[in-house]
């Protein structure tokens, strides 16, 4: 295994942590979390311009055909500065479900459009059971001549008020197993039928309920084979967890950092409050709680970036970082004082991505199952 950075990973950080430091600013960050669209398009189009949407697209269709290893330390950028944005949803729910499933044409026509910024994808798995695995999917899709009709709601879809396309997961037939029966579909979002409402949540991002009442859509949208779709959820929801640690990474160092710097300035008792030991071995183990996570989120970025398995490492990464960004966050809150409640102060902006990032792409307790079945407790 090697997870070491070179050169060019290192410029790419540098480059990103400058971008989003100068055109993201925390207080860009609490007028997006008030504005209806939840991002700002000026931004994604200068990320456009970077080629940041298009890093994990082979070139051919526009991108850059970087690693995910590459997509990993981007986005450990943006979870150290937080960018609100369609950014994950996009490349890990839209493009990369294309590039692994994808007929030519749907590749010419969506991943062009994806790596230039004129389009924004997401994912419409999970539905009001709260599940996260295939016996969770009861929306219905129908065939009717030459399109699907589809039937049922989705909830919590990330941006899926600003997206132009949504991956639906829905049931086109039974099976012995619960994951025969799964089809994708690329829906227009604009279609008939179609209707959006944002979710209130803590972490203030646009969740949003979709329901689709007699939707139709295309055959020639369906991504991936008839009733064999599960595949393509599978590789989302280990993608995306990875991604959504390598976020909880980088919001973890910005807690540390800014607790730290406030132990050294904040005097109680004629002393800062960082020369107390009690405070001193609290701030050690969110430390170490950083690099920790730090090692094994990598560690399952290399293997997803080498094409190794890494499904027992996606789990125990995304189990052990769900607990560590959340404790460390609070611990965060908790040396600053009455001011880390404040909404002026940067630290609960952390505290609240760290509760929201908990159940995105499967909670602790799905990733802990999948531990426990690969090292054999479970049959």
């Amino acid at each position: 295994m090697d997870i070491a950075f070179t050169e060019e990973q290192e410029m790419l950080r540098k480059a990103a942590r400058d971008f989003l430091a100068a055109e993201c600013p925390k207080k860009k960050v609490r007028d997006l979390e008030e504005d209806s669209k939840g991002h700002s398009p000026e931004i994604w189009k200068k990320m456009a311009d970077l080629g940041w949407q298009g890093m994990v697209i082979p070139e051919k269709y526009g991108g850059q055909g970087m690693t995910f290893q590459d997509f990993t330390i981007l986005l450990e950028e943006m979870g150290r500065n937080i960018l609100p944005g369609p950014f994950v949803c996009t490349v890990v729910e839209g493009a990369l479900p294309v590039i692994d499933a994808g007929t030519e044409e749907q590749k010419k026509e969506f991943l062009h459009g994806i790596a230039g910024g004129a389009l924004i994808f997401t994912m419409a798995h999970l539905e009001s059971n709260g599940l996260f695995d295939a016996s969770g999917i009861t929306v219905k899709a129908t065939a009717k001549g030459d399109h699907y009709v589809l039937d049922g709601t989705k909830v919590f879809v990330e941006m899926a008020n600003v997206a132009n396309y949504l991956l639906c997961v829905a049931r086109t037939g039974k099976g012995p197993a619960p994951e025969d029966g799964v089809t994708v579909f690329i829906v227009d979002a604009k279609s008939h039928g179609v209707h959006v409402e944002v979710m209130p949540t803590i972490g203030m991002e646009k969740l949003c309920e979709v329901q689709f009442k007699n939707v139709s859509v295309p055959k020639k949208n369906m991504l991936g084979k008839l009733d064999n779709g599960w595949t393509i959820v599978d590789n989302v929801m280990r993608r995306g967890a990875i991604a959504k640690c390598a976020e909880s990474i980088g919001g973890m160092q910005a807690a540390v950092e800014m607790t730290v710097a406030y132990s050294k300035e904040r005097v109680q008792y004629d002393r800062p409050i960082g020369a107390f030991q009690a405070l001193q071995h609290i701030m050690a183990d969110m430390w170490t709680a950083m690099q920790t996570s730090r090692y094994i989120v990598y560690q399952a970025a290399w293997l997803e970036s080498e094409g190794l398995p890494s499904e027992k490492e996606v789990a125990m990464a995304k189990a052990y970082v769900n607990e560590r960004y959340k404790w460390l966050t609070e611990k965060g809150v908790l040396l600053h004082g009455a001011i880390g409640t404040s909404r002026e102060h940067d630290i609960p902006l952390y505290f609240r991505r760290a509760k929201a990032a908990d159940i995105r792409y499967g909670s602790t307790d799905y990733w802990k199952e999948i531990v426990a079945t690969k090292i054999g407790l479970v049959s």
